[in-house]
């Protein structure tokens, strides 16, 4: 059994409870996590006070409180923990904003997304709003933008884990991109 069979076991094993398979699954996918955490970071200010590790720690504590998850595999772990740390960094902002009295959201360049922003900072908060509409409309797209923005998946690493050739990951890819630059477009009347 692979890694990935590995890690739907454990996953399966901890969500019944079981601590052992926790502490293992921890071993077993912690630097994948830190790397996805990492990336996260890259895209936040320089000034962001929360770091990889705790974004790790709170994003796993998370998955695991998950006790109605079927979990699949290691690729429905992996989107699941891209989510997760989204909500943290999300959680984050909204933390903070409220602590500045409804002052200034956090940032986060979005270039890989949203191409014509060209190095303005994006809205967490938006962005996070228009991911939630994104997955309502079209939850296959939501979780290839997981993949490949938040985890950092390349073309082919996200075909594999959707089940899907790469031709279409890029098309697809093309096409939430379009739609997010739309849904984030100043003057939007939405």
């Amino acid at each position: 059994m692979g890694e990935s069979g590995d890690v739907a076991k454990l996953l399966e094993r901890a969500s019944q409870g079981d601590s052992s398979a926790a502490d293992e699954l921890a071993l077993l996918v912690y630097d994948e996590l830190r790397a996805i955490a990492s990336r996260f970071r890259q895209r936040e200010r320089s000034d962001h006070t929360l770091q990889t590790t705790a974004i790790v720690h709170e994003a796993y504590m998370r998955i695991m409180d998950q006790r109605r998850v079927t979990w699949q595999n290691r690729a429905h772990f992996l989107s699941v923990a891209a989510t997760m740390m989204r909500r943290v960094l999300v959680n984050h902002a909204r933390d903070r904003g409220r602590h500045k009295r409804g002052g200034a959201w956090e940032r986060i360049p979005l270039d890989d997304i949203i191409a014509s922003v060209q190095g303005d900072d994006v809205d967490l908060i938006s962005l996070d709003v228009a991911l939630s509409k994104l997955g309502k409309m079209d939850p296959d797209k939501l979780r290839l933008v997981e993949l490949r923005f938040f985890a950092g998946c390349s073309v082919e690493e996200t075909a594999k884990i959707l089940s899907k050739s790469s031709a279409t990951v890029k098309r697809e890819w093309r096409l939430a991109k379009a739609w997010l630059k739309s849904e984030m477009s100043p003057g939007d009347p939405s």
